[in-house]
Order: C-alpha cells, then structure tokens, then sequence
C-alpha cells in the first residue's frame, strides 16, 4: 500500500479568499503556520514554513499554482523524503468554496505509514482552523499545541 489521502471541508467564503489563504504568506501565518512562512506559494519558488508547535523549519517548493483553482508543492517529510501536496479549489457558488488536500510521497514502511496519518491529521486540522478564521476570525492554533520537547 503506497500511503496517501484526501482530506476536504466546505468553507463558506468566496473561492478568492479561500486561495488566498493558502497562497499568502501572511495569511496562513494566521491560523496555520505557527512560526513564520517567509514568502507567498510563488510557482517555481521555494519558501521556508516554520511551527512553533513542530521541529523545522520546513522548505516548501512550490510547482504550480493556477488561481483560485490549485496550489501543488513539494515539502519535506519526517522520513528524509519530499511529499507532493495538492490544494485543489472548488467554487460551489459565488459564497462558498470546496477545499481538497492531497498528499502523496512516503515510503511504505511502517515509518511512512505512521508519518501519513500524522500529516493527514494535520491537514485535517488545517482546513477546519482555516474555515475558523475565514468565517470566524478564530485562530484554532493559539494554545493547542505546545513545543515539541522529544517526549
């Protein structure tokens, strides 16, 4: 089994506001990206991702953004590799906008398959403090999660 999963949520924004707030730098630094992202998904372009919640930092290599309609990267994983990421943007009606996250990339070991569940947990709780914040101006992050200590 090659590890892999879709995760996806409703978010009752437009599709613009929705991109962007994956796409912006600042933006995602608002509910998601504890630490610091240090540039916008720019095509072609590799920025930094840092958690004050998880060792990193983290390069995110951007591949192709298409918008309001797709955001795919590359990132490193916790087993040495790169994942392939993909946001995929649905505009349902002129308030609402479907999000899908796609991830592939581990080596099927019991080490990648350990490390798929944890990032599709993660992005999981991406989408719905990214639904939070957009709706509700609430970031779920804050107080959630302490710094990783090794424990």
């Amino acid at each position: 089994m090659i590890p892999k999963f879709e995760v996806w949520i409703i978010i009752q924004k437009p599709v613009s506001e929705v991109f962007a707030a994956v796409y912006d730098n600042k933006k995602i630094s608002s509910y998601f990206v504890t630490g610091h992202a240090s540039a916008p998904l720019k095509q072609g372009e590799t920025v930094e991702w840092e958690f004050a919640d998880f060792p990193g930092p983290f390069n995110v290599k951007s591949k192709q953004v298409v918008q309001d309609k797709l955001i795919m990267f590359e990132w490193e994983n916790t087993t040495g590799g790169w994942n392939n990421v993909e946001f995929h943007f649905e505009a349902l009606n002129s308030a609402e906008t479907k999000v899908k996250v796609y991830e592939t990339g581990w080596p099927d070991t019991e080490e990648g398959i350990k490390s798929s569940y944890g990032n599709c947990m993660g992005w999981s709780q991406m989408i719905c403090a990214m639904k939070a914040f957009l709706e509700y101006g609430i970031n779920l992050r804050k107080g959630a999660y302490k710094a990783s200590t090794g424990d």
